[in-house]
């Protein structure tokens, strides 16, 4: 498995180094990180972007089976042969993957779509990395009995607390104390709806809460544009969760014997250990900002016009090895803290990221078609990104619908100045339409397994603490369909069916 997941990143590293010499005597204007944006014309017979860049054919609608293929054996893997899988999946994922990218590199001859997906997988994997394992070595002790008023409230702070170290920090942070505080009674509801709140629609306030609004900053949406345009449909979201949530734990959560858990004496005290870490936190959040497309100053590779980070990467991966390396051992030993977790989210995500290119090219070559451009509405935007958010990273699904809306319009996704007048309403009902992909980047995140990194790691923790958690289909039909879809269909008719 080594020698596979070596030779992956060989191929990667050549194809990527060999093509730095020419990449940096190109412009270095910023491009879109998606493909296919570009206008193609004829130049000598040979087909060129207007922007000066080879053209690349594109990829052909079966290439799609290998995404498709993962997906379904990530969804039935665990359930119909989980020994197999559970021995087998790292090898499946990058096989896929592989397969994918030889074809877009052999036979396409297109070095930038894989090229683009490994710099975005290095990012997401570089942060998600960090932020694990340095808040890994943060202990939180919380001697109180467990009451859906106790579970409501954590649950609440932790949706606040992600919208400043990120979706995944927060779940780290406080997915063992939520366990902890819930021992001899814990069950799958209360991990699901942790998820829900904590590791996805609680980080939709600012760009650091979660990747595809990071993104859109990056790109050129106000820092503050997210609060102020997310906030009421993110506390109505959250009201109704808290609500629906105290009701079930209030049914389900005297489950167990209560006067046997009567009978434990409870301080109320809160104590945290390890809070040295708060400061390595500080710094992956502080180098989240080091980005060369937007600081001149920061060193980048350039390629294909694109400038792509690598002091941040850097930073991220020397704080989770420094993090981890003198972390309190109390901490790290009362969080029973071990890489398996992110080990899965690494697997699992190459094969994602290797594979997703043909379908986001495909989805994102019909949005920016004149078919597709004239369905462009912010009702049809807010359920395309929330559908896609589900089964396919968030991130780059963002980018892509932001991209289409803009295009609608006769904006370029690759200006600063159009991203920030799309944002403040220039355009036609442009401010719904963005909010509509955000929201529904980040909310539908939670309606698998698979749409956003921390739910896999929430899921495996709680399984490491002997919680049955269900498949990706009883996830999908016993909680998404019944509890979250219905509530985001709610938030759609307040805030943009009859707008």
């Amino acid at each position: 498995m080594k020698n596979l997941f070596a030779i992956l990143l060989l191929v990667f590293g050549m194809v990527f180094l060999n093509h730095i010499p020419e990449a940096t005597a190109q412009t270095e204007t910023q491009t879109e990180m998606t493909n296919g944006d570009s206008s193609i014309h004829q130049n000598d017979g040979e087909a060129v972007h207007s922007d000066g860049h080879e053209a690349h054919g594109s990829a052909p609608l079966w290439l799609v089976i290998p995404f498709v293929a993962l997906l379904l054996m990530i969804a039935t893997g665990p359930l119909f042969y989980e020994n197999f899988w559970h021995h087998n999946y790292p090898k499946i994922a990058v096989g896929l993957a592989m397969l994918v990218v030889f074809y877009y590199l052999f036979v396409l001859h297109n070095v930038h779509g894989p090229v683009h997906a490994l710099a975005e997988y290095i990012q997401f994997i570089a942060l998600l990395t960090s932020l694990y394992i340095a808040s890994g070595g943060i202990l939180i002790e919380i001697d109180k009995k467990a009451t859906p008023i106790a579970n409501v409230t954590l649950l609440l702070v932790g949706a606040l607390v992600s919208n400043l170290i990120g979706t995944t920090g927060a779940s780290m942070l406080l997915i063992r104390p939520f366990i902890r505080l819930n021992k001899g009674n814990i069950q799958a509801y209360h991990i699901i709806f942790f998820i829900f709140m904590v590791s996805n629609i609680g980080g939709s306030l600012t760009p650091i809460g979660d990747p595809p609004l990071f993104l859109g900053f990056l790109k050129g949406v106000p820092f503050f544009w997210t609060i102020t345009n997310n906030f009421p449909a993110w506390s109505l979201t959250l009201i109704l969760l808290a609500g629906v949530f105290y009701f079930i734990d209030k049914k389900l959560g005297k489950a167990n014997d209560a006067d046997e858990m009567e009978r434990v004496t409870y301080t109320n005290k809160f104590a945290l250990i390890g809070s040295r870490n708060f400061l390595w936190l500080l710094v992956i959040i502080g180098s989240v900002f080091l980005d060369p497309n937007v600081l001149d100053w920061v060193p980048a590779i350039n390629y294909d016009g694109q400038k792509f980070s690598f002091l941040r990467e850097i930073i991220m991966l020397s704080v989770a090895f420094m993090s981890y390396k003198f972390a309190d051992r109390k901490a790290i030993k009362g969080n029973e803290f071990n890489f398996e977790p992110i080990l899965e989210v690494a697997f699992i995500f190459i094969g994602i990221f290797g594979t997703m290119m043909p379908a986001l090219e495909l989805v994102g070559n019909f949005a920016k078609s004149p078919e597709g451009a004239a369905l462009i509405t912010h009702n049809t935007l807010y359920w395309g990104t929330g559908a896609l958010s589900g089964v396919l990273d968030n991130a780059p699904t963002y980018l892509n619908f932001l991209a289409a809306a803009m295009a609608s319009q006769g904006a370029e996704i690759g200006s600063i100045e159009d991203v920030r007048n799309f944002a403040l309403n220039n355009y036609q009902d442009s401010a719904f339409e963005l909010m509509a992909i955000s929201l529904a980047s980040v909310f539908f995140g939670a309606m698998t397994y698979i749409g956003n990194g921390p739910n896999f790691m929430v899921k495996s923790i709680a399984e490491q603490n002997g919680i049955k958690m269900p498949s990706f289909f009883g996830y999908i039909i016993r909680f998404s369909l019944p509890i979250l879809l219905p509530i985001l269909f709610i938030i759609w008719l307040v805030f943009f069916a009859f707008v």
